[in-house]
């Protein structure tokens, strides 16, 4: 472990993301450096192929033989990881002996952190043993799970990196991650950070998109903006009580999943399946603006990142509801909105590799700073 730590100070680093959204795989090769700023040499993505993402949102939900499904997903997401690898290494020309580490966050398939025995439990899918052979590269993963063993909610991890990369001395910033869920890391003019999980974001969008389009999102909220919210629909989702929870918080598809949208639909005339598309967009945007009004009201800028940040539609509506505050999507300050997590994840390898912590309890709600990820020597 000594030589690791020893060579983890600069150099190369991929850092691997497949979000709760379920579109597929994104990949980057960072180059990180104590003296400057964190350099992005290259991107790779992939999508999920049906049979695969049918499987993972399956694993959402109790079902049977769910282990031995569990561990073949998680074989073919790893060669997926593989793939976007070597197809990063192709495009960057870089050796996989160059690389120091990979962080690899696995696919979330339950997240109930303080729940039943009060510890609960977040569940990544991932064979990280498996990756570091196939791909020559060190792999850090399990990336969640020591912040709730601390008592926290593992959730979310972004904020301490976008505070490197998007925070602004005597400027307070807030950076908006909308991916299946949405989180809000909020940076503050005198350097600390705080975040937590909003809501919903894509998950619930590209879920009734598919169901009533067979299109797997709503490219740029076209199908939205066709339709009108539904006021007395939009009263009864944020009728959820996760909603008026105060931070440190996170969700996921435990909660805001076709289930929970059809119990409150069941409330509600039939309604146009655009209508209920521009409603749930319209719930996003609300909750997300709701959060930033609430806990950061001086926020000079919103700086969009993930899927839902082309999403010109939601984009739209983050605007409207926020006039004082100038929302951008995050490639406008340095970074495309497709790669901000992904970065995120090989930042957090090199904080492992060099012991360092990699979650702030100010935002998860653990005791104090934990050093996060379990290491797979290439």
């Amino acid at each position: 472990m000594a030589t690791l730590h020893e060579h983890a100070q600069d150099g190369l680093y991929i850092g691997l993301m497949s979000g709760t959204s379920l579109d597929g795989v994104d990949g980057v090769l960072a180059s990180f450096s104590r003296t400057a700023a964190p350099q992005l040499l290259g991107h790779a993505s992939s999508p999920f192929p049906d049979g695969l993402r049918s499987e993972l949102l399956a694993l959402n939900t109790s079902g049977t033989d769910e282990l031995h499904r569990a561990a073949l997903a998680a074989n073919a997401l790893v060669g997926l990881y593989t793939d976007v690898v070597h197809t990063l290494l192709k495009n960057t020309g870089a050796a996989a002996s160059q690389v120091i580490a990979m962080g690899a966050h696995g696919q979330t398939v339950r997240h109930r952190p303080r729940e039943f025995d009060g510890v609960g439990y977040t569940l990544q899918l991932n064979q990280p043993a498996l990756l570091a052979e196939r791909t020559g590269i060190t792999v850090v993963a399990d990336l969640r799970s020591r912040d709730v063993a601390a008592g926290g909610q593992g959730a979310p991890l972004v904020p301490a990196f976008h505070l490197g990369v998007f925070g602004q001395t005597g400027q307070n910033i807030a950076v908006l991650n909308l991916g299946g869920m949405s989180n809000l890391s909020l940076l503050r003019a005198d350097g600390s950070a705080t975040g937590f999980d909003c809501g919903p974001a894509n998950a619930l969008m590209d879920y009734w998109c598919h169901r009533h389009t067979g299109q797997w999102f709503d490219a740029h909220g076209q199908w939205a903006a066709q339709g009108h919210v539904h006021q007395p629909l939009l009263d009864t989702l944020l009728d959820e009580a996760f909603f008026a929870q105060q931070p440190p918080k996170s969700t996921g598809r435990d909660l805001f999943n076709p289930d929970w949208l059809h119990n409150a639909l069941a409330q509600h005339a039939a309604l146009a399946p655009h209508d209920v598309q521009a409603t749930l967009a319209e719930l996003t945007a609300i909750a997300c603006a709701n959060d930033l009004q609430r806990n950061l009201p001086s926020a000079s800028e919103l700086i969009v990142c993930g899927g839902g940040a082309l999403n010109q539609h939601l984009m739209q509506r983050l605007q409207a509801l926020l006039p004082g505050v100038q929302v951008l999507p995050s490639q406008q300050r340095g970074i495309d909105p497709q790669q901000v997590e992904a970065a995120a994840f090989a930042w957090l390898a090199r904080q492992c590799l060099l012991g360092l912590p990699g979650n702030l309890p100010a935002v998860t709600g653990a005791r104090c700073a934990r050093v996060l990820g379990a290491i797979y020597p290439a």
